[in-house]
């Protein structure tokens, strides 16, 4: 490829072969069996996401492996993490391993499953952990997502457990009695529409609880879609303390605000729920400075029948692959708080950092895996759910006008979308 601006800096030519970076730098004259012009593009390493639900097995009218690591690659995505929310849950060897194998038949991205925490995320018992982690999926990062371990004790019992392989417990902060009946964020917004209101300390509380046990006994926590400003500064107190935690926000977390809810539209029901203006400001500046470590999709695909209902019985979640690197362009390099060298960082760097991804979020030099994207930031273009790859359509940018577009994708250098649109794998750059 040709004049591609790796991390945002001059234009170089790359050239790819085996898998792997084989030559970088200007004016180069060795010939490719594909040849592209990278001109205005910018060359990231491939993305990785620590927060996907796939569905699949269990859910399939929603998302199957297959479409949901199509979806990836036309976001950027080279590895995915897939949650264990499944039907089963994927709470034994068996299953992760199923997950695992399905994701090596798609061809477009790497899925590294995700164990669950505990049997069926009931939060009562500790699932088969080194099970899981010993089978073929080599699993390192367990979660109940969807579901907190509220209890303090199994979630200490966890936090010892996983210590035994450098596993890390990444957490979905949600005070269970503090959320019954919650609709959206408990604010002002709430009170007028007369929706049940999700507090921001039902988030703060279990961090906080968290934070405090991974401390305790020398282990690796992770929270999820943090969406407060005061899970921030929990979050920050404990990274000056040098506790092993890190943290992941959502695009949607970093954009949308729960004003969009008067609309009483359910594409904007989300757990956690959509927060205040001053929230998203905090997030936006916590990824910055990198006390929030990673941008995790959360990507929570639905058929239509449940989204489009009335707002008190449609499901939380939205679809988020396709459109991650467009809404961070706008949220964090468009108002100058990220770089493109930030973006890789918080994107592809530390999400395969903290799942021990090995291969993934390296460099972009020589030798290095070929795990790719060509991003067009130039581009503007209106969001149509209709062109996505995933088989759900709840999206909450359906309409809206975003930057920039994933141009091609490459897997240990093997194309997987070229022109923006998904290509067989198999084709070598």
């Amino acid at each position: 490829m040709r004049n591609a601006q790796i991390l945002g800096g001059p234009a170089q030519d790359i050239l790819i072969a085996d898998g792997t970076f084989q030559q970088i730098g200007t004016g180069l004259t060795a010939e490719a069996d594909v040849e592209i012009d990278a001109t205005g593009l910018v060359a990231l390493p491939g993305l990785v996401d620590l927060h996907t639900h796939l569905r699949e097995p269990g859910r399939e009218d929603a998302e199957t492996v297959l479409t949901g690591t199509q979806a990836a690659a036309k976001g950027g995505y080279t590895a995915v993490h897939a949650m264990a929310n499944t039907f089963p849950v994927a709470d034994t060897a068996g299953v992760v391993e199923q997950v695992w194998r399905l994701g090596r038949e798609s061809g477009y991205c790497d899925v590294q499953p995700v164990g669950a925490v505990t049997v069926g995320l009931e939060g009562k018992k500790l699932a088969e952990l080194g099970a899981m982690h010993d089978s073929a999926a080599g699993v390192r990062v367990f979660s109940d997502d969807g579901k907190c371990v509220d209890d303090a004790v199994i979630m200490r019992r966890a936090l010892e457990y996983v210590k035994a392989f450098d596993g890390v417990v990444a957490q979905h902060a949600q005070e269970p009695r503090l959320t019954e009946g919650a609709q959206m964020n408990e604010g002002q917004v709430s009170g007028e529409l007369g929706l049940g209101g999700w507090p921001p300390v039902a988030e703060e509380s279990i961090i906080a609880r968290d934070v405090l046990l991974a401390a305790h006994v020398g282990s690796r926590l992770h929270v999820c879609h943090v969406s407060t400003a005061g899970s921030v500064e929990i979050i920050r107190w404990a990274k000056a303390k040098g506790w092993d935690v890190t943290a992941e926000v959502t695009p949607h977390h970093l954009l949308l605000t729960d004003e969009l809810v008067r609309s009483y539209d359910p594409v904007y029901k989300v757990n956690p729920p959509l927060r205040t203006a001053e929230d998203v400001q905090a997030l936006r500046k916590a990824l910055a400075d990198g006390t929030i470590d990673a941008v995790a999709t959360d990507h929570a695909p639905h058929p239509a029948e449940d989204k489009d209902c009335e707002w008190a019985v449609a499901a939380m979640g939205m679809v988020g692959l396709e459109t991650a690197l467009s809404v961070v362009q706008q949220a964090m390099v468009d108002t100058g708080l990220l770089n493109w060298e930030g973006v890789a960082d918080r994107m592809s760097h530390r999400p395969a950092r903290i799942g021990r991804l090995a291969g993934h979020g390296r460099p972009v030099s020589l030798g290095e895996p070929a795990n790719l994207v060509l991003f067009d930031p130039a581009y503007r273009g209106t969001v149509n759910p209709e062109s996505f790859a995933t088989r759900s359509r709840n999206t909450p940018y359906r309409g809206l006008d975003l930057p920039g577009r994933v141009h091609a994708t490459f897997l240990r250098g093997t194309a997987t979308v070229l022109a923006g649109e998904l290509v067989e794998p198999g084709e070598p750059a």
